[in-house]
């Protein structure tokens, strides 16, 4: 534990250290929030992992928890290195938004774990069997699910700030626009100019690309 503490401080005095003065303090949230998010991860699947064995052997937790904390450091280099520059962290997954990567692994979690919980019961209930053993396995089968569905949600589903930025680059109409309330100016915008020809065999249609350098629009 003192060697994953140690490995902890330093990655944080890098990335602490590294960071612009005005960025370090979301360093220092983003690597706090992402650690601790880890631990209780990593602290849950240790004990859905007992549940699976049924067993009373606290190792599966103390694992759990050491592979937690790393995760959640390397979480948090993640998301300070693919943090636009000047912007607060911000990602929106399937059920819930957050400001680090982490919490929605870890919402995840929990939630397979309670949907897992209920499952169990119900299906002790109808074959008559103690409901205690539902809330186990159930728990712990729905906690690593939710887990695997955390792990989809927050790196391939997930929107964060850069996917923000470009959706907004790309549904520009102009490179540079200004947006008031009854004008709309843009500049450098692409168009395409059609051009048709007709002869005595043929009509053609001739479509030359354009670069369009100012448009104006006010609505009165």
């Amino acid at each position: 534990m003192k060697r994953i503490l140690l490995l902890i401080t330093a990655l944080f005095l890098v990335l602490y250290l590294s960071s612009p003065q005005q960025s370090q303090a979301q360093t220092a949230q983003l690597l706090g929030g992402n650690v601790l998010n880890g631990a209780l991860t990593g602290t849950a699947l240790g004990a859905a992992t007992m549940g699976l064995q049924n067993s009373s052997d606290f190792a599966p937790l103390r694992v759990g928890l050491g592979a937690g904390i790393l995760a959640g450091a390397g979480l948090a280099a993640y998301d300070i290195a693919t943090l636009p520059k000047g912007q607060e962290f911000f990602i929106s997954g399937i059920f819930n938004d957050g400001n680090n990567s982490s919490v929605i692994i870890l919402l995840d979690t929990f939630y397979g774990a309670a949907g897992g919980a209920v499952l169990g019961s119900a299906v002790m209930l109808i074959g008559n069997k103690p409901i205690v053993d539902g809330l186990q396995y159930g728990s712990s089968i729905g906690a690593w699910a939710g887990f695997g569905l955390g792990l989809f949600d927050s790196f391939i589903y997930a929107e964060r700030n850069s996917d923000f930025v470009s959706s907004k680059l790309l549904n520009r109409s102009s490179l540079i626009e200004f947006d008031g309330k009854n004008v709309e100016v843009g500049l450098l915008s692409p168009d395409m100019i059609a051009q048709k020809s007709l002869d005595t065999t043929e009509l053609r249609y001739n479509y030359s690309p354009a670069l369009r350098m100012i448009s104006f629009k006010a609505n009165f």
